[in-house]
């Protein structure tokens, strides 16, 4: 032959792609192999072709060359045929697209990288077409993972958990599988229960209750901790999981996103902090500790963030709701694109749909964020999705739909002080429902005396009923234990309504101080100092841009309640 096959594969083996694909279409325009007395050889090459085409990312023509390949297997005469397959069965290689010894033809193999090819490309429904015409008992465990994600993808749950399963009986290994079958609603007991019986090295099943295996249960109770919202029984288990693998990365990561949603803001800094110590390339769940940051107002770290991750790979969906969050404060219909964007790039990308949300509603689109956060609730019910469409049903006035949404989060988190507030949330909403409100805020602070953002909604309904005394007793004594911004914040407001102007004023330069970025404090200042000049604070303005000011100040007083 003009062009020996193993130079080919020599080049594929040493990630010489562009190489290999050239010399690959050297080996199938080869005048020495006629394709009509040796289709196999003409097969065998086009998938050469195809596996370089591949991993240089060209999928289309990868998907074209894999499709001529089968052309020509389906006219070798069927004792050839045979005697393919049986030797191939016999080599017993890898189906991945990156394999590349290739002796025979299984057609199989080739479906399945043809439907990785679609699957690369966004094509989801076409590559589980291609998955589908192999049978399951040839799908090896390549094979069960890609059937699983594409199941997953089109909604096909029972189908996603019966090949997730069957990946953990060959492999228990397999964590996109243990995360997956959490997040569908399986038990940790049901997930361990697959893990293979056959004796290990040392002579014992994995299954069985030794030191090897322990913490490999452990992270399977964790997962299915966090999938039903018991997220401090799952911080609990991955707390113990950190302390036999210190500073492993994928913990602390887990640990940061929980922590980040169920308001341990502190906590969850310190923790992505410590990963980007450990490994600063990381871009994994790092849109949440944008999200972190801006909340901190911290923007010199978030410009930091939004820089490294630009120049690590500007193509994850991370890095676009990292931008988003960056430009939020200067453009947010520009944000809002880049959230988009996020989106687009992975459709299962839940800080992309959470920060959509939020982003509509600033923008006055209610509709449009409950859209957004029921997105984010089909890929994962979690407590932000419920706080945005809570939020987003009392801005279109939709207060039946809002408590059936807090309702829910009730039931789903019935140890969350954050769900309990959201239904208060919703009586606040309305006169007739603000002593049912009352008992809910009053509920939530029992259940987590530290929940400040239970202490503001509830010292607003004080003041809402003319309690003023009230408000500012309960914000002084968490004052004592806390030294937070938007408390200061809320009691310069209570003063400045009764018209302790003084006190006032003091409360909104201690909120500037722990956090010289609070715009609701500087807001409130410049308001505070029209009154404190006998000038009204909501007399209209000449010019248009402080009216739009004065409703962003409004958003952001929302915002803090």
């Amino acid at each position: 032959m003009d062009v020996p096959k193993e130079q080919i594969t020599a080049l594929l083996d040493n990630n010489l792609f562009s190489s290999a694909q050239l010399l690959g279409s050297f080996l199938v325009s080869s005048s020495t192999v006629n394709a009509e007395t040796s289709p196999h050889l003409k097969a065998e090459n086009l998938i050469l072709l195809g596996d370089a085409l591949f991993r240089d990312r060209e999928y289309r023509r990868a998907i074209l060359t894999y499709k001529q390949a089968l052309q020509y297997y389906k006219i070798i005469p069927k004792q050839n045929s045979t005697t393919s397959r049986s030797s191939l069965s016999a080599s017993n290689r890898s189906s991945s697209p990156n394999s590349f010894n290739i002796s025979a033809i299984n057609e199989n193999e080739v479906k399945f990288k043809i439907a990785s090819c679609h699957f690369a490309l966004g094509e989801t429904k076409v590559a589980l077409v291609e998955m589908e015409g192999i049978p399951s008992k040839a799908r090896n465990l390549q094979m069960s993972l890609l059937m699983a994600k594409l199941y997953r993808n089109t909604k096909h749950n029972r189908g996603a958990v019966t090949c997730y399963r069957e990946c953990l009986r060959q492999c228990p290994y397999v964590f996109e599988a243990i995360i997956a079958l959490a997040e569908l609603g399986a038990s940790a007991k049901d997930i361990i229960s697959l893990f293979p019986q056959t004796p290990n090295r040392s002579g014992r099943a994995l299954s069985d209750h030794n030191d090897s295996s322990r913490w490999l249960q452990r992270y399977v109770e964790a997962q299915c901790c966090i999938a039903s919202n018991d997220y401090k029984g799952g911080l609990e288990l991955f707390t113990e999981l950190l302390q036999r693998f210190p500073n492993n990365i994928h913990i602390l990561l887990e640990m940061a996103k929980v922590e980040a949603i169920i308001g341990k803001n502190d906590e969850a800094v310190m923790n992505f902090e410590k990963v980007r110590s450990i490994d600063p390339y990381v871009v994994t769940y790092m849109d949440e500790y944008a999200m972190l940051l801006k909340m901190k107002s911290d923007y010199s770290k978030l410009n930091k963030l939004v820089h490294d991750l630009l120049s690590i790979d500007p193509t994850r969906p991370e890095v676009f709701v990292a931008l988003s969050v960056l430009w939020e404060r200067k453009d947010e219909r520009g944000a809002l694109s880049y959230a988009e964007k996020s989106i687009k790039i992975d459709e299962r990308h839940i800080p992309g749909y959470i920060m959509k949300g939020n982003l509509l509603l600033s923008l006055k689109r209610p509709e449009a964020a409950v859209m957004a956060f029921r997105g984010a609730q089909e890929l994962r019910a979690d407590l932000r999705s419920y706080q945005g469409l809570v939020h987003s049903y009392l801005a279109c006035s939709k207060v039946k739909e809002g408590l059936y949404a807090a309702r829910e989060a009730m039931k789903a988190m019935p140890q969350s002080a954050k769900a309990l507030k959201l239904v208060g949330d919703v009586h606040a909403s309305n006169s007739g429902g603000r002593e049912k409100a009352k008992k809910f805020y009053e509920s939530a602070l029992r259940l987590e005396p530290g929940y400040l953002g239970a202490a503001l909604a509830l010292a607003e309904l004080h003041v809402i009923e003319g309690r003023n005394g009230d408000a500012v007793s309960l914000l002084e004594r968490y004052l004592k234990d806390w030294a937070d911004d938007s408390l200061h914040v809320k009691l310069a407001q209570v003063f400045a309504a009764t018209n302790m102007l003084q006190d006032s004023l003091s409360h909104y330069q201690s909120a500037l101080r722990i956090n010289p970025q609070n715009e609701a404090a500087k807001k409130g200042l410049e308001r505070l100092e029209k009154q404190m000049k006998g000038v009204d604070p909501d007399a209209p303005e000449e010019e248009e841009e402080n009216d739009v000011e004065d409703a962003d100040g409004d958003q952001e007083e929302t915002d803090l309640l």
